[in-house]
Formats: structure tokens, sequence, C-alpha cells
């Protein structure tokens, strides 16, 4: 792979540094970087925000890079200043306007020098654009009567000329400087909202030769992008799934966070996703950062644990393109210890399958879901998946029904999934949740967990019987971060009914399960002002001699450390450990 087994370690360099490169400097700094960690490749940047590196400053960066056995690509950065003499438009963080000839035909020129300097290049995930000036507004205004898109809105036309500017203003003069230059597309962590600005996946991994994975994960109460921390993995499934064997890497960076374990998680998660590429954003704000030394050291620790990783599995949300609801859903369950993967096809063959409002956007889903559970297939639904699909034929699988009414509680009733005899427990949170109230009638659907309120309680997970499976309906709650407010009795409630690779979890909330196909599990505890040590219960299929932890030796005879039983039940083995927050640990099941 590189100077790591398991993955190739790469660093960004933005152009204002390749313009400025001084020899003397730019060896001090690589010298910082070697001193901690093992550089793969540079992705050399000579455009950004209207600066020009010219051709000796490139080629001075190229050399040095290279004669520390690093290999160089290039970097692009779609945002440029307003034209000299040309009035200004409102373009958030400087994006172009695709209307505006002079910014076109300057974009050309940069992808064209990129071609003829190198082989390969990125796009830096500020290829959108939000410009509503009067040349944008009357071609979407075109674009949207050739239709018969009578709402005004943007999403159509920003997909289509995003598609166009692509494959003419990017692609096609890059390779006709160098037909054998391979561009890459980097995606921005905000998968939600692409079709808005114009990012359009569908199309454009039809035009690109790879696409990139933005996982940054943003301090979530301080910043705009309110980003659970499981998304540096669920995004980065998203893509391989969405093109196997095309998804070049993940790319995390710094900014907008305030702890050395949180800008560390986002290397954790993208690496437990079996990256090919960990990208450093960006060498400029990292030289001399105290971020890196501890980098360094878990690098060589991931890359041991993922020496022991088949491929990631877990339940899989479908997340058809294009697609918008309940945002980010399935990274909140995730962060509750659900292991979630993406995918934005129909997961028909998948064991067990997760929708969310987004799924719904496929006017076909009903259909896919009826077949799919009828088979025999085990799906767990959002009300607001229902709620989106009322007027399609979900009445079919359920009689849930809503009336618009909510309710809130703290109080919790769970009939346990022990058997032949569940019996009933009666947790409760430290605060309380509100739910939609998810009508349905006795003896069709059945309450596996409630919320409780004075002398009455209301559905939180329910279920269905169809053909020779089951659909599960999850109440999502108003704030979806309330999840980590339900009791861990209800939690592990739910992740029972949806083990991955035969493993859940028993414990609370901010704990993830990353299970691979290989009976290798990674557990880790995330590190939050709140977080403290726990003691959680590991619940295994069948019968399972032991938990194996491949990269912990024992002090004494060098063999790998493993856990034994606690006990077994129910046609499970259960085994019993301490988490560390901010300690990943990896197990391996023997039976």
């Amino acid at each position: 792979m590189g100077n790591y087994r398991n993955f190739k370690l790469v660093y960004y360099f933005v152009a204002g540094g390749t313009a400025r490169a001084e020899r003397a400097s730019l060896e001090k700094d690589i010298a910082f970087f070697e001193k901690y960690l093992r550089p793969d490749k540079v992705y050399l940047e000579p455009f950004r925000s209207g600066i020009m590196a010219d051709e000796d400053h490139v080629a001075l960066c190229r050399e040095v890079f290279e004669k520390h056995g690093v290999e160089v690509a290039g970097g692009l950065t779609t945002t440029i200043p307003t034209p000299e003499g040309d009035e200004g438009k409102q373009r958030l963080f400087d994006t172009f306007c695709y209307n505006d000839r002079k910014m076109t035909d300057r974009l050309k020129e940069v992808c064209s020098f990129l071609g003829a300097h190198f082989n390969e290049f990125i796009i830096d995930d500020f290829f959108f654009t939000n410009c509503t000036c009067e040349a944008c507004r009357r071609e979407r205004d075109a674009f949207n009567k050739a239709r018969g898109i009578a709402d005004g809105s943007w999403q159509e036309y920003r997909l289509h000329l995003m598609e166009t500017v692509s494959r003419d203003i990017i692609i096609a003069p890059a390779k006709a400087a160098n037909p054998d230059c391979k561009i890459t597309i980097k995606y921005p962590n905000w998968a939600e909202s692409y079709q808005e600005t114009g990012y359009n996946p569908a199309a454009q991994r039809k035009l690109f030769d790879r696409v990139y994975t933005g996982t940054e994960a943003r301090d979530t109460v301080t910043t705009d992008q309110h980003l659970p921390r499981y998304l540096s993995f669920s995004l980065m499934t998203y893509f391989e799934a969405m093109w196997p064997g095309h998804n070049g890497g993940g790319w995390f960076d710094p900014f907008d966070l305030h702890l050395t374990e949180q800008y560390l998680e986002q290397a954790y998660l993208t690496a437990f996703s079996k990256p090919r590429e960990l990208m450093m954003f960006c060498f400029q704000a990292l030289a001399d950062n105290p971020f890196i030394p501890p980098l360094g050291f878990h690098l060589d620790k991931l890359d041991a644990v993922l020496d022991h990783c088949g491929q990631p599995v877990g339940t899989v949300c479908y997340l058809p393109d294009n697609c918008q609801g309940e945002d980010n859903f399935q990274d909140f369950l995730g962060m509750c210890g659900l292991p979630v993967v993406c995918s934005p096809y129909w997961p028909e063959k998948a064991p067990s399958i997760l929708l969310t409002r987004s799924s719904a956007c496929d006017p076909e889903v009903v259909d896919r879901l009826e077949a799919y559970v009828a088979a025999g297939g085990k799906a767990l639904v959002t009300s607001g998946f229902l709620e989106a699909t009322m007027d399609r034929g979900i009445q079919r699988m359920t009689s849930i029904r809503f009336t618009g009414r909510r309710v809130r509680g703290r109080n919790y009733r769970i009939e346990t999934a022990d058997r032949p005899r569940p019996h009933l427990i009666f947790p409760q949170g430290r605060e309380e949740i509100g739910i939609p109230v998810c009508e349905f009638r006795n003896n069709s659907a059945w309450a596996l967990a409630k919320v409780a309120d004075t002398e009455e309680s209301f559905g939180l997970l329910l279920r269905d019987t169809y053909g020779k499976g089951q659909m599960l309906t999850l109440a999502a709650p108003d704030s979806f971060p309330d999840l980590y407010k339900i009791p861990a009795e209800v939690l592990t409630r739910i992740r029972s009914e949806f083990p991955s690779a035969g493993v859940y979890l028993e414990c609370g909330a901010g704990i993830s399960l990353f299970a691979y196909d290989n009976d290798a599990f990674i557990v880790y505890p995330y590190a939050t002002s709140q977080a403290q040590p726990a003691t959680i219960r590991i619940h295994a299929a069948g019968d399972v001699s032991a938990l194996e932890m491949p990269v912990r030796k024992h002090p004494m005879t060098g063999e790998a450390i493993r856990l034994e039983p606690l006990y077994s039940k129910n046609g499970e083995t259960v085994f019993e450990t301490r988490t560390q927050p901010g300690a990943y640990e990896l197990y391996r099941i023997l039976r």
C-alpha cells in the first residue's frame, strides 16, 4: 500500500503555500511531519481563490516532495474573487458563478494547467454554486420553464448545470492537455444538501475517474454544521457502496473543533471504514500543530487494528440519489451503538435495512420495502418514513397512523427479548424526550418499547410482521440528539433487534460498534465532556468460547488477551468489559 499496510497517508498543500514556497521552510515543515508520521503522497494545489502558482513554484514543491519519497498529485479549489472591474455578486465562500464567462474561462485555463502538469488531481469541496445573480436567475427560469417546473426551485437546474460544468469546464480542458490525467471529485460532509447547490453524484460518478469523501466532523454545539461524528464512518461506506473500488479516501481537517480527541476521532472513524487514503487537510494548518504527534502515534495503532478487519457491515441505510429528510438520523443511531452502513442503491440482499424520511425520496420505495419484508427481510423504519409514504400504500404493511399529536416523557416500558417468556421492565430517563404519537391497532402491531406519560404510554419501537419478515417502526424524537437521553435498557432493546455480524452492545449512548464480515468488531466510546469510563456488555450470537483482542498482548505470555464469557442465554453468549472514553478496542469472535 505504502508506508502503512492498510492505507496511504496523504496531505493537501494549498495554493497560497505553493505560490510562496521556499525550499528551506518547506524542508523544515516536511521534517516536522516526518518526525511523527510517514506521508506517502501530497496533493499540490496551484489555484485557489484567485491565487495561481507559477510553474517554477510548482516545480520546486514537486522536487522537494519527491526527494522525500512522496508521490505528487494536483489539487484544485474552485473559488475566485470578483474579476477586476466587474460588479460583485453574492457568492458564499467566493464559489464560482458558472454563468459568468470570465470566471469559467479562467477555470478552463486552470484545468488545462493542471492537466499539463499532473497525471492526477483532486477538486476540493467548493465545487458547487449558490449564485443568484441576474444571469443565474434567468437561466434557472428558462430551464424550469422548458421542463414544466413551476415552483421556481433551484435543485434541478443546479444539478444539470454542475453536470455540464464538470464535463465541459473541468474535465474537457484537463483531458485535452493530458488524456491520461485522472480527476477526482471530493464530496463534502453535508450530503443531505448536495442537490440544492448542484453536487450531483448520480451524474458525476459517470464523468470523473474517482470520488473522495469529506469526513470532517465539526464541534456540534458551537458550529453551524450539526454533524454527528459517526458520519466520518458512514459517509465513507456510502461512497464506497456508490462506486465500489473508486472511493479514493477520507479527508479531515483541524477546523471548528476544540479538543485533540475531536480531531483524532475523525481519523479513527475514517480508518474504521477501510479507506485507500487518509487525507490530512492541510499541510499549512498542520505544520508545527500539536495534533500531529498523537495522530502519528495512532496511525500505527490503527494500521495494526485494520490488519484484522474485513469489510464493514451493518444495517444498510438506503439513501437514494438527491434525497433529503430526517438529516443524518442514521448517524445519530450510529452514535447510539447501532452499526449502520449506507448505500444509494436499494439493498435487497441485506440482512437488515434502515429507512428514514430521506429513503422516501425514492418513488418506488414502498413496493420495494413490501417485497423485501414479505420475502423474509427485516426493516427498521422511522416515523418520518411512514409519514412520508402514507399516500403511497404503506398502510398495506402497518396499522400505524398519524394525527399530529405529540407526547413528551422520560418513563419507559420495555418488553424484553427473552424467549419463550418476555417480561416487562420500566427504566427511567434522565430527561424527557418528545416523539410523535404513532397510533396503532392492538394485536395488529406490537409495542416492544414505549414512552410513558402519566397513565398512558406511547409506541417508541413497534413491530409489524408481514409475509415472512418484519418491519419495526422507531418514533423519531423531535430533536434527534434526544436519542442520547434514552436509557441504556431501551437502546439495548433496539440494538438487539438489529445485530451486525451477530453482535450487539448492552450500554448507553455515546459508544459505537463497528462490525466486519470476518468476525471482527471495534468498540469505540466517544470522548466528550460528559464521557466517563463504563462497564458494557457485548452480546454475540451462538456459542462463543471467547473474545480475542488481537492487538492486546498479555505482558507475561505475549499472547493475545481474551475475554471469557460472562454467561449464555437465549442463544447468545454475553461478555463484560470496561471502556475508556477515546480508546478504541478490537475484538475477534472465537467459536
